[in-house]
This record gives structure tokens, C-alpha cells and sequence, in this order.
């Protein structure tokens, strides 16, 4: 059990890091302001192998996903019309984890913890304190809205 549980972590990685590295090299850069690019370079750097560059949820990971990974751009839709900003601050920074493959979703909360800190607007009115990254991605993610 073990040893399959490491083989399929193995394959995960071995497809993960082309995939990541060739999303890398071709932002999403189309008529966006510098802070929307920034946005979606982190997608496609951090996001895109699962949720896949449409944010629609077929990233070439996802087939080795106990869960799949949801159509981001119907966040909105699914919440009664509301983009809900806490549940993704705190799906990306790990305050709100999620089991995605027998293991948390990546979490990229310490990974950008060096950096600044920013707030955004809760679909509550009151503010939510994130790494600057967190609420770029955040904010990315609502403009991704159908």
C-alpha cells in the first residue's frame, strides 16, 4: 500500500514538472493590466496543472485526483451568485485545507508569506488580511467569473 501510494506520488511529480515548467513560459498575458499578468502567471506557475489553463478544472494532473479539481470560473454560480472570497483566500493559503489526491491541496500560504501582506473585501464587507500573491490569485480568480 505504501509502496503504491509512493508510485503514484512519484508519477505525479514526474508529469507535474514539464507541465508546470511549459506553463511558466507562456502567461496569460492578452490585453491585462501588470497586476492581472502578474495574477495569471501565478495561475498558470501554481494552479493550472490541476484546475488547467481555463481554470475549468481539466489541468493535466487531474486525472490522478481522488477529487477533481473544480471549474474555478463557476465559484460564483455554485455560492448563490456570490464570489466567495474567504473559502478561496483560505483554500490557497492552507487555513481552509482540502484533500485532493490522499494528500492537502498544495498550499501556497508559506510559500508567499515572505512578501507583502495585503487585504481584500470579504463578500461580508469586512476585510481579509493575505500575502500580496494570495489576493492577486484571489482577485484573478473573480474576474475568471461566468
Amino acid at each position: 500500500m505504501l509502496r503504491q501510494g509512493l508510485l503514484a506520488a512519484l508519477a505525479v511529480a514526474v508529469v507535474a514538472l514539464p507541465v508546470a515548467a511549459q506553463a511558466q513560459d507562456e502567461p496569460q498575458t492578452d490585453g491585462q493590466t501588470g497586476a492581472q499578468t502578474e495574477a495569471a502567471e501565478l495561475y498558470d506557475r501554481h494552479c493550472a496543472v490541476c484546475h488547467g489553463a481555463d481554470a475549468q478544472g481539466g489541468g493535466p494532473l487531474a486525472p490522478a485526483l481522488i477529487l477533481q479539481p473544480p471549474d474555478l470560473t463557476r465559484l460564483s454560480e455554485r455560492n448563490g451568485g456570490v464570489f466567495p472570497v474567504i473559502r478561496v483566500v483560505m483554500r490557497i493559503d492552507g487555513r481552509d485545507p482540502l484533500v485532493a489526491h490522499g494528500s492537502p491541496m498544495p498550499v501556497y500560504g508559506g510559500f508567499f508569506e515572505g512578501d507583502g501582506q495585503a487585504s481584500i473585501k470579504a463578500e461580508t464587507g469586512q476585510p481579509i488580511v493575505a500575502a500580496e500573491q494570495v489576493v492577486a490569485l484571489t482577485d484573478y480568480l473573480r474576474e475568471l467569473q461566468r
